[in-house]
């Protein structure tokens, strides 16, 4: 299926579609890679060296087992909001948000197959650039999920893992990419300029995770490009993250020079 066909709008159209797109991104990962930025300066000032600083994921946020787990649910749900708001203002009479960018059941052989085979080629490298990363000095240590675990802790992060796989996919692919090509982008265009905004929202991480990332953003864009289905990408971002996730304990494990 090509990338899917979306007419260029007229010129007295184009600045309402421009500030739209800047408030989704405003609301959502544009936000986060400001606020990324930020926090890479400030970690390049610090007297510390970047690679031996560290950052953590899905912490917790109460002692308390059962807030922690509603904070963490209501954080899943509220955070998915803007995802809500990027398929709500692409639908359109006769179809929805959803058939619009391929986020639907109509090929769920497909996709699943297309999403593992994104998994398996993005995955392997994503690690060993990591480790490449680690000892080059230019990633700080990620601590995907925490090490003391309750009963819920699974289910709880691979629900994290389908936020992010929706949040990034939908938005930075699906919405922006039909949005830019209304306004008259080319395919690659939109294709390197979301890649450096998905870069960029993981600078917290390092300069060696701008780079990782920036080259999933690429594949995955020329895969919405052949495939026209945002469903395979967040099959495969989705079995990223809960490989990430909640393989961290073994990580550490077996690695703790590179995890730790």
């Amino acid at each position: 299926m090509p990338f899917p066909h979306e007419d260029v709008l007229a010129p007295s159209q184009r600045a309402a579609i421009r500030w739209e797109i800047a408030i989704v991104l405003g609301l959502s990962l544009g936000q986060a890679a400001v606020y990324s930025i930020l926090t890479l300066v400030q970690r390049l000032a610090a007297p510390t060296p970047l690679g031996k600083q560290s950052t953590a994921l899905n912490q917790s946020q109460s002692p308390v087992p059962w807030l922690d787990v509603t904070y963490q649910l209501l954080d899943i749900v509220f955070s998915l909001m803007a995802v809500a708001l990027a398929i709500y203002l692409l639908w359109r009479p006769g179809r929805s948000g959803f058939r619009r960018i391929g986020l639907d059941l109509t090929r769920p052989g497909r996709d699943l197959a297309g999403g593992a085979v994104l998994f398996l080629g993005i995955g392997i490298p994503g690690i060993a650039l990591y480790a490449v990363g680690r000892l080059a000095g230019i990633t700080v240590s990620v601590q995907a999920s925490p090490l003391d675990t309750a009963w819920w802790t699974v289910p709880v992060l691979i629900l994290s893992a389908v936020r992010s796989g929706l949040q990034e996919e939908v938005i930075m692919v699906g919405y922006l990419f039909t949005r830019l090509k209304q306004l008259g982008w080319g395919s690659w265009t939109m294709i390197v300029a979301s890649a450096l905004v998905r870069g960029s929202y993981h600078l917290y991480q390092g300069i060696g995770p701008f780079f990782g990332n920036f080259a999933m953003g690429v594949v995955f864009g020329w895969a919405y490009r052949r495939w026209g289905r945002t469903a395979p990408l967040v099959v495969a971002h989705t079995l990223l993250d809960t490989a990430s996730f909640v393989g961290y304990p073994l990580a550490v494990a077996l690695w703790p020079g590179v995890f730790k």
